[in-house]
């Protein structure tokens, strides 16, 4: 009998390390978007703005050229599709982290009240990377469709163990160790140019366009958490007004009426875009639905202008320290950008 339970145990430890070693060899590694979230843990402290959202953040905010333009540190914590009540624990975690001055929140999740079709896929590039902590769990479990369950987040291998007959060369190569960053900063690069086409005007309107209850709590619980943090919320709308994802004028006027009653600066950057200069023929990479990098840049220039003028974010370049971290960081920016435009 003792002889059984001791086999049983080393067959039983031999499967977990067995698990424990292919686990980070299934995880994917080929795209950008689910490395958002683990790259942030590098970079955290002493930025004095945080970006929350969807791609609309990650594709459309540059820090670097915010660091450039303006001397503002700042962190894109975006991620694919990132709902609401995503944003709320990713910010809820930065605190633990730093204490930025601002937290800039795109207000486009506020129209679903509840997890989308692509929400499965969404939610483990937006949560896996993340580190694991109560507020991880929370995450999660706000988080997880129907068909989902908490033990393949907690045993990843239970997710993926399907790639074991899609495994490529970038598997095995980064294997135990990491890829190269994807994003500076958070931001996700793009430098194609890919011409938006002509419009018909805005889509037909859903049957339902308030917002729900459960986007305004969370987007209450995002407002609070600033306010006992000492940081200031700014709600923003990026461009563009894609017709796959169009924001109707009922959300305008609904966010415009939350940021009244509760204080908060508000920017629709759609209704800016003639005077940001974007050019829809050679400011998206696919045909309208985000900003590739010349457009991003744009707005960045942009909206930094108002983070520094209208919400008093301070130039830190004079700061010697951060100033050799950001100058670094902007070189980096710059080559990714000459070799992918090298690579088109």
């Amino acid at each position: 009998m003792k002889k059984k339970i001791i086999i049983s145990v080393a067959f039983l430890f031999a499967i977990i390390i067995l698990i424990a070693l292919l686990t980070p060899l299934l995880v994917p590694k080929a795209i950008g978007e689910n490395r958002l979230t683990g790259e942030y843990y590098e970079s955290a402290g002493e930025n004095d703005v945080i970006f929350l959202g969807d791609c609309e953040v990650y594709e459309t905010f540059i820090p670097a050229i915010l660091w450039e333009e303006y001397g503002i540190s700042s962190y894109v914590r975006g991620t694919p599709q990132q709902l609401i009540w995503q944003s709320y624990y990713i910010l809820e975690e930065t605190f633990k982290y730093e204490k930025p001055k601002a937290v800039v929140f795109n207000v486009y999740s506020l129209k679903y009240g509840e997890p989308t079709e692509q929400s499965k896929i969404n939610n483990r590039l937006t949560l896996d990377s993340m580190r694991w902590s109560k507020t991880k769990i929370d995450a999660i479990n706000a988080s997880m469709t129907e068909d989902e369950n908490f033990l393949e987040y907690l045993i990843p291998f239970l997710a993926y163990h399907h790639r074991i007959t899609e495994l490529n060369k970038n598997d095995f190569e980064f294997w135990f160790k990491s890829p190269p960053n994807a994003s500076d900063s958070g931001y996700l690069m793009q430098t194609g140019v890919v011409p938006a086409k002509a419009s018909d005007g805005a889509p037909k309107e859903p049957l339902d366009l308030d917002f729900s209850q459960t986007a305004i709590d969370y987007l209450d619980k995002i407002k609070n958490i600033c306010d006992a943090n000492g940081c200031e919320l700014i709600l923003v709308k990026a461009p563009p007004n894609h017709p796959s994802y169009y924001w109707f004028d009922e959300y305008e006027l609904q966010t415009e009426e939350y940021a009244r009653k509760n204080g908060l600066k508000y920017y629709n950057l759609i209704e800016k875009e003639n005077e940001i200069g974007i050019d829809w023929s050679k400011d998206t990479y696919d045909a309208g639905w985000h900003l590739n990098v010349y457009g991003a840049e744009k707005t960045s220039r942009y909206f930094g202008k108002i983070l520094s003028e209208e919400c008093g974010i301070e130039d830190r370049r004079n700061d010697a320290e951060l100033s050799q971290r950001w100058n670094n960081n902007l070189r980096m920016y710059k080559e990714r950008k000459e070799t992918m435009e090298e690579e088109k």
